[in-house]
């Protein structure tokens, strides 16, 4: 069992506030991510399920039992941190089994419960090195290996992968998502990256100042967000985020609010575009825009575009075939209304009329 209930959970340090009254539930087995900008909270809230920081007020317990005043090691949560933090006249064995030893566990079981944690982790090869021999993603696997022998009921993982370059990052991404299905125990997942949130996690609680803006399954969240902020956070490149026109702005921002509005609930104040939403029109129809850079990605391009009128650029992901276009050239922009995104005056999202 591995279910973690925080209520009313506050975090003070002097006079600063910077976890507001957090209400969560994570469920037993499952894979849940804190996301969010630098500095929102979300490390700070990790810590407090782990018990390196204290509850300033509020409620935080696992499986049904208050661990506020609970020992950290006494609370059946094993955390991995940014850094490996291996011991380096260790081996590989000798790290992943030193909390099993300082616990008194007999020799013989303390080895067969490493053997069997690196074969999970496909590192049974890695036993007999030291951390200086090993890469980047073996000591990140090692570090994950020394939590595990704990077993756990939760594991708490901060920024796990934030030193790892780009093609490692994604295969250490698949490995983690094997692992919690072979486990099946509760993981707590925190980064500021967006795309590991929707790639791993079953749920994600998006972080904001201190608050959680909105938990839910990825697509719910990135289809459905519940406000500008999670709109904006989630998705790579970002929404796209037009103003409602005034009276003296230019026929085509008004053409183009006229063309994302229509039916639209009101009153809007703003409506986000996902740059996937926004096509090459026809000849003869959309709004006219001018192209201003364009990032050739191979299998897609990313097309910045100026239209007249309209503060800032707005960016569409087109296929290859529809992204062959250099800087000047002529773009006319077809929205697909039915997916834009409708924000009132305080950010937050409008449904559509039934």
């Amino acid at each position: 069992m591995g279910r973690v209930s925080l209520r009313g959970v506050h975090k003070r340090f002097g006079a600063s506030e910077v976890i507001r009254g957090v209400d969560l539930d994570v469920r037993d087995g499952e894979f849940m991510v804190f996301v969010g900008p630098s500095g929102c909270g979300k490390t700070t809230l990790l810590r407090m399920i782990a018990g390196l920081e204290s509850v300033s007020a509020g409620e935080l317990c696992i499986d049904g039992e208050r661990v506020n005043d609970v020992h950290p090691a006494e609370r059946g949560a094993a955390m991995v941190f940014q850094s490996y933090a291996l011991y380096p006249h260790m081996t590989v064995a000798e790290n992943m089994g030193f909390a099993l030893r300082m616990a008194g566990v007999a020799r013989a079981e303390r080895d067969a419960q490493v053997r069997r944690a690196a074969e999970t982790l496909r590192i049974t090869e890695l036993l007999d090195r030291l951390p200086k021999a090993l890469s980047g993603g073996q000591r990140q696997r090692v570090a994950i290996g020394r939590a595990i022998v704990r077993k756990p009921k939760v594991f708490l993982f901060d920024e796990p992968l934030s030193n790892l370059d780009a093609a490692l990052r994604v295969d250490m991404r698949i490995e983690l998502t094997r692992l919690h299905r072979e486990l099946g125990t509760t993981m707590i997942y925190v980064t500021h990256d967006q795309v590991e949130a929707m790639t791993m996690g079953d749920r994600i609680a998006v972080f904001n100042a201190g608050r959680i803006e909105q938990v839910g399954a990825p697509l719910a969240l990135y289809q459905r967000p519940a406000n500008q902020f999670v709109a904006a956070f989630l998705g790579a490149p970002r929404v796209n985020l037009l103003e409602r026109p005034t009276a003296a702005s230019s026929p085509a921002h008004a053409a183009l609010w006229a063309a994302v509005t229509a039916g639209a609930p009101a009153p809007v104040q703003r409506v986000g575009l996902r740059p996937e939403h926004l096509r090459r029109a026809p000849p003869g129809q959309g709004i006219a825009a001018a192209v201003v850079l364009v990032e050739q990605l191979g299998d897609s391009a990313i097309v910045h575009l100026r239209v007249d009128g309209v503060g800032g650029l707005l960016t569409a992901k087109l296929a290859a075939a529809d992204g062959q276009l250099v800087p000047g050239d002529g773009f006319s922009v077809q929205p697909d209304a039915a997916r834009a995104l409708c924000f009132d005056a305080e950010g937050r999202r409008l449904e559509a009329a039934a």
